[in-house]
């Protein structure tokens, strides 16, 4: 069993004993304590709640509902959901902040609380260490029974939701409609398939071919969006009947797109290419993580305006993009956060864009990929063991290669720029991960073969490292 507590929520594998699983007096704990936080921060009582398919679901949803009312917290579920809806739900609500109850791209066994401020917005680090500190303290106070507070259902903001993006400027329902585009939707048995078949029905799209799109939370397949998941979306769109293929994953805020020809859109250029159509209608600035791809620096550059790396986590790229003013930002794992909309990885707002840039493009959506320059991430990991030093490891690289541009924002990124390819700029990330026990060692390059190359080549140089310290 397994029980993660960090500044963003909690997590964990339901069952087990408390403290090692996420339990009902865990849910309970956590709750306590992010409902008191959200009194004392926002001096409101209300929070709004959502969930995805996944079968512990209910039972963390009426656990969370009734420790809140316990607290006199008024709470406003809004069922069965995705991330970003919650997300919009809160400020229109004007609540105190939010749980999302999803584990995200995580197995059927895993569930969390994801913690959302008054602004519906994933809480700061300082935040979440308040919450965790409440939770260790064990000085909730409940009220009194005519102090309680109440539970209101409504199910009403997944059609909110869309219409708020169709009313988007940038959102084009016209051209849309008039391509008559014929589009496969995987929603891996979540909530997805709750809203992409009715968002795409709102954009004009009138043929739909469903897969896993009935939310009874038992995912067909491995959750997360990734190419080695999605092969039965794959095969569906090799017999080359239709345009696009629309993946997410359970809590429907990560998109991976598969072109007309069954081949992997790649969820690196998923931000890319909406940022490429933003971009053309409304010049500004943007931003990622230091682990995406440099296809957002190089197409935003392009353009005349300018590019900002953030450490890794989305609340990381939401604080920059404010700091910076980004017309368009998000992560390479497929999340495109769109600030016109809100401050969040939004799956829904970035198929209505992404639609919208292809329809206007004229051109198939392997022809559109093509456009864009051509890179490979590697994404590579190491063990951590006693004798590994981190810290010291990520030190010693930093003064090696000394030569190089290096960000330490978030670990170290060593960038070496191609002097016969101006376009080209090969790099190495390196952090230590915030919930297991590894360095993530991320690689780009041109090729698939030189970014593992770049990539065993600093691997290389830590096993070095170690050796010289044993």
């Amino acid at each position: 069993m397994t029980l993660i507590k960090s500044i963003s929520g909690i997590r964990g594998t339901i069952g087990g004993s408390p403290g090692e699983g996420l339990t009902p007096f865990d849910i309970v704990k956590f709750a306590a304590a992010f409902g008191t936080w959200i009194r004392r921060k926002s001096g409101l009582n209300k929070l709004v709640i959502g969930r995805d398919a996944r079968p512990s679901g209910p039972m963390v949803n009426q656990i969370v509902c009734q420790t809140l009312t316990a607290l006199g917290i008024d709470v406003v579920d809004i069922g069965l959901t995705t991330t970003p809806t919650v997300e919009i739900a809160v400020p229109l609500e004007n609540a105190g902040g939010g749980i999302i109850i999803t584990a995200s791209h995580n197995p059927i066994h895993w569930n969390a609380l994801k913690l959302l401020n008054q602004e519906g917005e994933f809480i700061s680090a300082i935040d979440g260490k308040e919450v965790l500190e409440i939770a260790s303290k064990d000085t909730i106070t409940f009220v009194e029974v005519n102090k309680l507070g109440t539970i209101t259902q409504d199910d009403s903001y997944l059609g909110q939701h869309i219409r708020m993006i169709l009313d988007l400027p940038l959102v084009d329902k016209t051209a849309i409609s008039q391509k008559e585009f014929r589009i496969v939707v995987d929603a891996v048995n979540s909530t997805g398939g709750l809203a992409i078949p009715p968002l795409l029905e709102a954009l004009g799209v009138k043929d739909v071919y469903q897969l896993n799109c009935k939310p009874t939370g038992y995912f067909k397949h491995n959750p997360e969006p990734l190419p080695e998941n999605l092969y039965e979306i794959s095969n569906v769109l090799k017999n080359g009947q239709y345009d696009l293929g629309i993946a997410v994953d359970p809590d429907v805020d990560r998109l991976a797109l598969i072109c007309e020809d069954g081949e992997p859109f790649g969820e690196e250029y998923t931000l890319v290419a909406v940022a490429d159509y933003v971009l053309k209608n409304n010049p500004g600035n943007t931003v990622s993580n230091l682990s995406s791809s440099q296809a957002l620096r190089y197409i935003t550059e392009k353009s005349g305006n300018t590019y900002s790396p953030a450490a890794v986590g989305e609340v990381n790229v939401v604080s920059l993009m404010k700091e910076t003013q980004a017309v368009i930002g998000g992560e390479g794992n497929g999340g495109v956060i769109y600030p016109d909309l809100h401050y969040g990885r939004d799956a829904l707002a970035g198929i209505a864009l992404f639609l919208s840039h292809l329809a206007r493009s004229g051109k198939r959506t392997s022809q559109l990929l093509a456009a864009y320059p051509h890179y490979v991430i590697s994404k590579n990991k190491i063990e951590l063991t006693p004798e590994i030093d981190v810290d010291n490891i990520l030190d010693e690289l930093k003064k090696k290669y000394a030569s190089h541009p290096v960000n330490t924002t978030d670990g170290v990124k060593i960038e070496f720029p191609d002097p016969y390819k101006p376009s080209l700029t090969e790099w190495v990330h390196l952090r230590k991960s915030n919930t297991e026990p590894i360095i993530r060692i991320y690689a780009e390059s041109d090729s698939e073969a030189n970014a593992v190359n770049l990539a065993q080549k600093i691997i290389s140089d830590i096993s070095e490292l170690v050796s010289s310290k044993v």
